[in-house]
């Protein structure tokens, strides 16, 4: 019988030899990454087939030596041809002290270079009421950036700098679709303005939802490698080299890294990235309606107020915008006020519970919905409850208004 210790060897010298047959590539290769264009179509990433499943005989000879050299010279590999292309960004500011001085404010933060125009992603807290941006390279130059384009929602900002030649190469991204739970990852930033730091973890779960302070992210990943704060709008990579996210968020009593760090998916920053450098903005789809959703005590409290309410979940119309999508569609909101302690609620509405057959129980999954499935100018099917009858409803999407 095999020692615990040997099980844990042949264990890890399968996990290495997968990753060797699945990546496919040399070490070398990764020197180069292809850089994208200028406004680019995206660098397209297609993953390797699954490779497969190792079996050792248990007497076959191992190295342990040889099999930690193989998984460490491709972590070294991703490193040294990417950290030349992540960037530390400070944010500077300026107040008045109350004998009227001005006092320099800074914060600090990650990017990456997006393409061979000078154009940087990062979060859009990281810049976030800036006065002046500086973007310092890991060879030291520093370069004052402009603001290209901001979307708070998906909590993303492009800003650019003039590098000319000095300018590193584009970082490719992924292709976040195509993702596994235990798939090893990079995450290299700045943390406590440490420039260049590099932490390994895994993807411990996909398909998460963060909230900002305007509404909610979908498709974000949840990963272990450690994230701190100046990591933030810096690249999480995967063995390849490419962006599988930006790191955006964490959660921690302490305000460190806790094993639980949030990446805005490499998906939705191709989707938003390019409408920042077209627009200077991200259109977001819009139906033109005012909302609450309805939980079991929610819906108690307007039973109470004497409102029919049938339903304990989905979203209470409590009104729509005058001649937006819901409005030209039919949907109504509240006839009348009531009061209800200290607030006064327009009660009466349609009660949204589907759109496009997908029930809808509140404002997460509705705003995740429209963002991820839809986009300006589609028609959805809302399914409304109106007098206890269910209705479906179409209504063309508009871009919300700025």
């Amino acid at each position: 019988m095999m020692s615990v210790k040997t099980r844990k060897l042949w264990n890890l010298l399968v996990v290495v030899i997968t990753l060797t047959l699945g990546l496919g590539c040399a070490l070398t290769d990764l020197a180069t990454l292809t850089p994208t264009p200028t406004l680019p179509a995206l660098p397209t990433w297609t993953p390797t087939a699954q490779p497969p499943v190792v079996t050792l005989a248990p007497d076959a000879p191992f190295d342990e030596g040889v099999a930690v050299q193989a998984l460490q010279s491709r972590i070294i590999a991703v490193y040294k041809a990417v950290s030349p292309s992540v960037v530390n960004i400070t944010n500077r500011s300026y107040a008045y002290s109350i004998f009227g001085q001005v006092v320099p404010q800074e914060g600090s933060g990650s990017g990456f270079i997006y393409d061979t125009g000078g154009h940087i992603i990062t979060n859009y807290h990281v810049i976030e009421n800036a006065q002046e941006l500086l973007v310092t390279f890991s060879t030291g130059q520093v370069y004052v950036a402009e603001v290209v384009g901001t979307d708070s929602k998906n909590d993303l900002a492009v800003i650019r700098v003039d590098a000319g030649a000095d300018l590193p190469a584009p970082v490719p991204l992924a292709d976040s679709s195509a993702l596994d739970v235990g798939q090893f990852v990079l995450a290299i930033g700045n943390p406590f303005g440490l420039e260049q730091t590099l932490t390994t973890g895994v993807i411990s779960a996909l398909g998460r939802v963060i909230e900002t302070g305007d509404g909610f992210i979908g498709e974000a990943i949840q990963t272990d490698a450690a994230i701190n704060p100046g990591n933030s709008g810096g690249p999480l990579l995967d063995l390849n080299g490419y962006v599988l996210g930006v790191n955006s968020q964490i959660v921690s009593t302490s305000g460190a890294s806790a094993g639980i760090g949030f990446a805005v998916s490499a998906n939705t920053v191709q989707r938003v990235v390019v409408e920042l450098i077209a627009r200077g903005y991200y259109p977001h789809p819009w139906v033109g309606t005012q909302m609450t959703a309805l939980t079991p005590s929610v819906a108690n409290w307007f039973r109470e107020a004497g409102m029919n309410i049938p339903v304990d979940a989905g979203l209470l119309v409590l009104s729509v915008a005058q001649g937006g999508p819901a409005d030209v569609a039919g949907i109504r909101g509240g006839d009348r006020i009531v009061r209800m302690g200290r607030y006064q609620v327009p009660v009466g509405g349609d009660i949204i519970i589907a759109v496009d057959g997908q029930p809808v129980a509140d404002m997460e999954t509705w705003t995740i919905y429209l963002e991820t499935q839809r986009m300006i100018g589609d028609t959805v099917q809302i399914t409304i409850l109106r007098a206890g009858q269910e209705q479906v409803i179409p209504v063309v999407l508009e871009e919300q208004p700025k």
